[in-house]
């Protein structure tokens, strides 16, 4: 277990730390940088009102427009001289959030890489098949680095050239798979279109997943193709990148390295902490990040955290599966539909594929219309009935969504692959190019 005096504190050590660097991280933040600084007597608050873990919410919230207010440095805690890497969004909804870190935040991203690929039962003997994008995106090195800190080989194949990933995945026996869900459930058709049985050719005992939502539906679907144990991560650029949480073997949620994360749930319309358990939007501040210190980041992300211990022995918390962002959800009707709630309901039906597009209209706000591809060996079995699928799929959409949604069945093939995040909603609203055939 690499770095097992962290990943096995006790929860009594790990809020004792906590309170500790809590209190230190908002007297750094107050002192070197002056947003905070401003924030801070603004609200009427000082560092020193910070005395216990509670106290957490005397102190504002930082959200992703401060970032790109003060883009590209001023939200620095050390001068630009100490910056040795920068990462950014990718700015196509205006200006993009740039991300720094000194020598000792990368020092702590690759341990916490390290520990996440330990945590899902990677070895230092295994070679990783990194099918996340480097670049700006904080995916593929991110990744990258936590494999080579762990002792494990690299293939650095980026996105793209799906054959060629196909071809390496097969010769070189790969046993760690890193990309999206969608790309590996992609992976998994191409394979099978040149000739290869994943489960039966590939190696693969590992998937590193993340960087979208998906079910557990999805998952299996993945573990089914590939014969692999498909591991959910969670994180985000902001803060440091991949490597925030990860499921262990148990796969009963997401253990965040509380030593470097304090993690809130809030009610995402009034600010308020909500209990533990409750579903709300979640709120992280970074404990130790020197270059670009975040106190109280507003993720957006939908989710419940418990302290339950685990039956894996960690004491870290855990986030329950990401349901969506509260930015993602659609309203429709008045009832909150988020994109991975659609999947698991398509997918409890047998005969549909994993591939779908939620269309929102611009004139009809009160209905959802769905596409889905038909599975391709149902599409071709003798069996394939398409108006008792449709209905089935139908009945599993209302049962989970709570309204009724316009299903219309697509042939294999019909919808757009991609090798990074799927596109699942178009948002007709705003679009020109009108997707007519619902």
């Amino acid at each position: 277990m690499f770095n097992e005096e962290a990943q096995m504190m006790d929860l009594d050590e790990i809020r004792e730390l906590q309170e500790k660097r809590l209190k230190k991280q908002v007297k750094y933040a107050y002192e070197n940088v002056p947003m905070y600084k401003k924030r801070f007597k603004e609200e009427g608050v000082k560092p020193s009102d910070v005395k216990k873990l509670e106290d957490v919410k005397k102190v504002p919230f930082t959200v992703k427009d401060d970032l790109r207010d003060h883009y590209p440095y001023g939200i620095l805690a050390v001068p630009k001289e100490e910056v040795i890497r920068f990462h950014a969004s990718s700015g196509t909804t205006g200006t993009p959030t740039v991300v720094a870190y000194n020598r000792k935040d990368m020092e702590v991203w690759g341990d916490l890489m390290a520990r996440a690929y330990s945590s899902a039962g990677v070895k230092p003997e295994y070679t990783v098949q990194n099918a996340y994008g480097y670049g700006l995106f904080t995916g593929g090195l991110g990744f990258h680095q936590g494999a080579e800190v762990l002792g494990c080989s690299v293939l650095p194949t980026s996105t793209g050239n799906t054959k060629k990933q196909v071809t390496m995945l097969n010769d070189f026996q790969t046993e760690v798979l890193a990309c999206t869900p969608s790309y590996a459930i992609y992976l998994s058709e191409a394979a099978e279109k040149h000739g290869y049985d994943p489960k039966e050719d590939f190696n693969l005992k590992v998937g590193m997943f993340g960087a979208e939502p998906w079910s557990e539906e999805a998952r299996e679907s993945i573990e089914e193709a590939f014969g692999l144990k498909a591991q959910d991560t969670y994180g985000m650029s902001e803060l440091y990148g991949p490597g925030v949480a990860i499921e262990c073997p148990e796969q009963n949620g997401l253990h965040i390295w509380s030593d470097q994360f304090l993690v809130e749930t809030i009610d995402p319309k009034t600010g308020e902490v909500l209990p533990e358990g409750e579903t709300g939007e979640l709120v992280f501040t970074m404990l130790t990040r020197e270059a670009m210190p975040l106190l109280r980041y507003r993720t957006k992300d939908v989710g419940s955290v418990t302290y339950e211990e685990c039956e894996c022995g960690r004491a870290h918390p855990r986030i329950e599966k990401i349901e969506g962002r509260s930015d993602d959800m659609l309203i429709v009707g008045g009832v909150n539909v988020f994109p991975s709630q659609v999947e698991a309901a398509l997918l409890e039906t047998e005969g549909i594929s994993e591939h779908y597009q939620i269309i929102v209209d611009r004139d009809v706000l009160d209905k959802l219309f769905v596409r889905a591809e038909v599975d391709k060996d149902h599409y071709e079995s003798e069996e394939y009935d398409e108006e008792k699928l449709k209905e089935e799929a139908s009945e599993n959409l209302k049962a989970v969504l709570n309204i009724k949604a316009r299903l219309k069945l697509l042939e294999p093939g019909t919808l757009p692959r991609t090798v990074g995040k799927a596109k699942r909603v178009i948002d007709q609203r705003e679009e020109q190019d009108r997707i007519e055939d619902l």
